[in-house]
């Protein structure tokens, strides 16, 4: 039962890492892309 608990813990908390890093994965392709856009504004001026 020990074991069980463990590993649900364990589980739980590499999801939470993951959801974490995919987040910021995703908010470091947002700002990239902005910054394309911001410079393809920037050349067609």
């Amino acid at each position: 039962m020990r074991k069980l608990i463990l590993l649900a813990a364990i589980a739980a908390s590499l999801s939470v890492a993951a959801c974490n890093t995919v987040e910021g994965a995703g908010k470091d392709v947002s700002s990239a892309g902005k910054a394309v856009s911001d410079t393809a504004k920037e050349v067609k001026n």
